[in-house]
């Protein structure tokens, strides 16, 4: 049976959501009607304040204040200038953390999959969990995983970038 995430999924840990998050899939619907959906394959975890690599690490700013928010929340921010990357907000409200869906298993890239899934700052502080024109599914999948360090965040310092909170699906 294929069932929507409610925001109980993701009102957990990052470290409990992100790699359960792997194998579900994200749906997208589309002005036309038409419903995009792409398995997800990769996600990485950011944990709070003090994690160098979490953007609240640098204090409450607006574009930090949805990873304060509920659990569900869709956080979208422009990378580089010129990338949109999609976050689910996660834990406890007030609790800064979240979860970077990274891949897709067509588009092997945060940017590549929103790209793919039209998603540009119009989703940010919208919810997975009731948000008409995206959400997340569980069709039952249950792929297995590894681990491996975050990518891209270098300026976090060794002990956050070496962190093996990226899970990576292995089949």
């Amino acid at each position: 049976m294929i069932e929507r995430l409610t925001e109980e999924f993701y009102h957990r840990d990052c470290l409990e959501v992100a790699p359960e998050l792997v194998g579900k899939v994200i749906c997208r619907r589309l002005p036309d009607g038409g419903i995009l959906r792409e398995r997800i394959v990769e996600t990485e975890a950011y944990r709070g304040s003090e994690d160098l690599a979490c953007h609240a690490s640098k204090g409450r700013t607006p574009r930090t204040e949805l990873l304060y928010r509920e659990s569900g929340v869709i956080y979208v921010y422009l990378c580089y200038g010129m990338h949109w990357l999609m976050n689910v907000i996660t834990g406890e409200r007030e609790d800064p953390q979240g979860v970077l869906i990274r891949a897709g298993i067509v588009h092997n890239g945060p940017a590549k999959l929103t790209k793919y899934l039209q998603i540009d700052k119009s989703f940010n502080g919208g919810n997975f969990a009731s948000h008409p024109d995206i959400w997340i599914e569980d069709d039952g999948c249950r792929p297995k995983l590894r681990t491996d360090v975050r990518v891209g965040i270098d300026y976090a310092g060794d002990y956050w970038k070496n962190m093996p909170w990226r899970w990576i699906a292995d089949d």
